[in-house]
């Protein structure tokens, strides 16, 4: 498996990990042995970055990661975050960044996880009602005590990052990036390149549509919450899929999968840049796997970017919105 350096700091990890959200929560029907089964067979292929979140379950997602973990620690880089709060109300999302949380949250993670220590912890979302330098403070507290060693951040804006690298380094930034959302690119990037911070891309195959396995609003389960996300609804549906189709046209040129193709194309916009996507199924995870072996051309790439323009409808509900980039 191909490595890459995760921001400056010193951490080198497979160039796609492991993302595990979906074992445990937002994609309907979840077993824990086809996921235990999953995460040890990524760990044999050469996986070594595995990614969940205390909001996950909530909460399940970390004990199901600490159990699959068990006496396989040694070398595995394991991410985690918080800062997004979910009540028994499934529909809530709320954010806390406050000093005192980070800390009871990364010790119950911790506990969650059965470890003594997160190698990359991240704040999920930004706070607007916390200072960052007050919640990226106690995170470098976190890694003072030994609990964390290094420190990311999810969806944050450029000025909050330059705040936050100001306090500590930051090592990686994790957002939703692929062939359909390239928010990050302009001033994310730049700000990215000039401080050494490492980026993390999350849903790069845009939440299982670009592997042209979703054909119909209805191959979504009743409860699976990409029905609620704008991209997945009404004409945006229709118009996504004519995104796929070309998608799939070259993918087809290069024999490789459709899935493929959009995972090849991030891992080539720059060497700073890993993959997390998510699977249950061994099947899908060795073709991920896969990907990072193909190489695109600067014509193809460029053929890429002419012919498939960004998802239309946004990446979730107005609500979801108001917490990117802050």
């Amino acid at each position: 498996m191909e490595k890459r350096s995760l921001g400056s700091q010193g951490l080198v990890v497979s160039t796609i990990g492991l993302g595990c959200m979906g074992m445990s929560d937002f994609y309907s029907a979840t077993d824990e042995k086809q996921a235990i089964m999953t995460i040890h067979k990524a760990l044999d292929l050469g996986i070594n970055f595995i990614d969940t979140a205390d909001m996950y379950g909530p909460h399940t997602n970390e004990q199901l990661v600490g159990k699959a973990l068990r006496g396989k620690r040694d070398g595995v880089l394991l991410a985690s975050k918080f800062g997004l709060v979910r009540s028994g109300d499934p529909s809530f999302r709320g954010v806390n960044g406050r000093p005192e949380y980070v800390r009871q949250a990364c010790d119950a993670s911790l506990l969650r996880l059965g470890v003594d220590t997160i190698d990359l912890y991240y704040q999920h979302r930004v706070d607007p009602q916390v200072p960052i330098e007050d919640t990226i403070g106690a995170m470098a507290g976190l890694v003072q005590a030994g609990k964390v060693r290094y420190l990311g951040m999810s969806e944050a804006g450029a000025n909050t990052i330059r705040r936050a690298y100001a306090v500590f380094p930051i090592t990686a930034l994790q957002s939703e990036y692929s062939l359909w959302s390239r928010d990050p690119e302009g001033e994310i990037f730049t700000t990215l390149e000039e401080l050494g911070i490492g980026f993390v891309a999350f849903s790069p195959l845009g939440r299982g549509f670009l592997t042209g396995q979703i054909k119909r609003f209805e191959d979504l389960a009743p409860d699976d919450f990409r029905r609620t996300l704008p991209r997945f609804q009404g004409d945006n549906f229709n118009k996504n899929l004519v995104l796929v189709d070309k998608v799939k046209e070259i993918a087809a040129q290069k024999k490789i999968t459709t899935g493929q193709l959009a995972l090849a194309w991030v891992l080539s916009q720059d060497k700073r840049i890993v993959a997390i996507p998510g699977t249950t199924r061994i099947k899908h995870l060795e073709e991920n796997i896969a990907a990072v072996d193909i190489r695109l051309t600067q014509d193809e790439i460029k053929q890429i970017n002419e012919v498939i323009p960004p998802a239309s409808g946004s990446r979730y509900t107005a609500d979801g919105m108001k917490r990117l980039n802050l």
